[in-house]
């Protein structure tokens, strides 16, 4: 009986230790903080119908029709509010080719907003008429230039005359893709206009790095650009060489610091405010490469704070 009850107690003492083993050996459950999925049930729906009309402001320069609010605010909503649902309105705000009494397109007014965004921004606002005057006064100088003999003076006025025309259709071709930002906004600071508001080689490599960088430049940077600009003298910005006007607006806007610029005004457009160094840190290099200002802008405008889905 000794014997057995012995035995009987290393049995037991065997199921508790293997037990103890299999415990040991559950995998735990790691909880990531502040991982928890967002929650939307509780936004009102007159913050929707802000989110939309904001967007369809920011996006075509128009308040939504009555019936363009409830179709987007009942689309958002029945998709939860969701990045995804965010996106789709976002999109076709953006590319959708679709009559629209009013506006042609979505995509055409979209475009055309961005168009009168860039010429506030750099322009003063300058309306298309007003560029058609300045067209015309180039070409009436090319033409008396000619009539006198100044062969040069004439190519120089029809040169200006068509960097005119190439800013009015940079809205065009930018829509359809032919030309980027990069190209769009060079043509917006490479013109008879942006001269005229900026008068000289100082006051124009200032105000290029103002209005594209968001900074104004440093002494060896200035020192630079004006080379180019007032003497056609060989120069390197931004570790490139240029001796021309020409050269140093190629120059500014395919740097990063343009990039990082466009990222900034963004963010300053549609939320009031810088980004953080983290937000321009995600953003900027997807940009440089891929030239994707809507992306920039969708990041943005689906954002919850720019929704204030809070």
């Amino acid at each position: 009986m000794r014997l057995n009850n012995t035995k009987n107690i290393v049995l037991i003492g065997f199921a508790v230790w293997c037990a103890g083993s299999l415990a040991s050996c559950k995998k735990e459950v790691e909880t990531v903080p502040d991982n928890q999925a967002p929650y939307y049930d509780g936004v009102p729906t007159v913050v929707v119908r802000n989110y939309v009309n904001r967007l369809f402001i920011d996006l075509i320069g128009r308040e939504p029709l009555d019936a363009e609010m409830d179709a987007a605010v009942a689309d958002l909503e029945a998709n939860g509010l969701s990045r995804s649902a965010r996106e789709v309105l976002v999109d076709r705000l953006m590319t959708s080719t679709d009559f629209v009494a009013g506006d042609s397109s979505y995509k055409h007014a979209y475009y055309q907003r961005q168009y009168d965004l860039y010429k506030a921004r750099c322009l003063e606002g300058v309306s298309d008429d007003v560029i058609d005057q300045f067209i015309g006064i180039a070409e009436q100088n090319a033409l008396a230039d000619s009539l006198a003999g100044n062969t040069a003076g004439s190519q120089q006025a029809s040169s200006e005359a068509d960097q005119l025309r190439d800013l009015k259709a940079a809205r065009i071709e930018y829509r359809e893709g032919l030309i980027g930002i990069n190209e769009v906004f060079a043509r917006v600071v490479y013109n008879n206009v942006y001269d005229e508001i900026n008068m000289g080689s100082f006051n124009f490599v200032n105000a290029t790095f103002d209005n594209l960088l968001f900074r104004f430049p440093t002494t060896a940077e200035f020192d630079a650009g004006y080379e180019m600009v007032e003497f056609s003298q060989a120069a390197i910005l931004f570790g490139q060489s240029g001796q021309s006007k020409s050269d140093y607006t190629d120059i500014v806007v395919s740097s990063a610091e343009f990039h990082e610029g466009m990222v900034r005004w963004c963010y300053v457009t549609f939320l009031g405010r810088q980004p953080s160094t983290f937000e321009v840190y995600t953003l900027l290099s997807p940009f440089i490469n891929d030239k994707d200002l809507q992306r920039v802008q969708r990041t943005i405008l689906t954002s919850d704070e720019y929704a204030n889905f809070q």
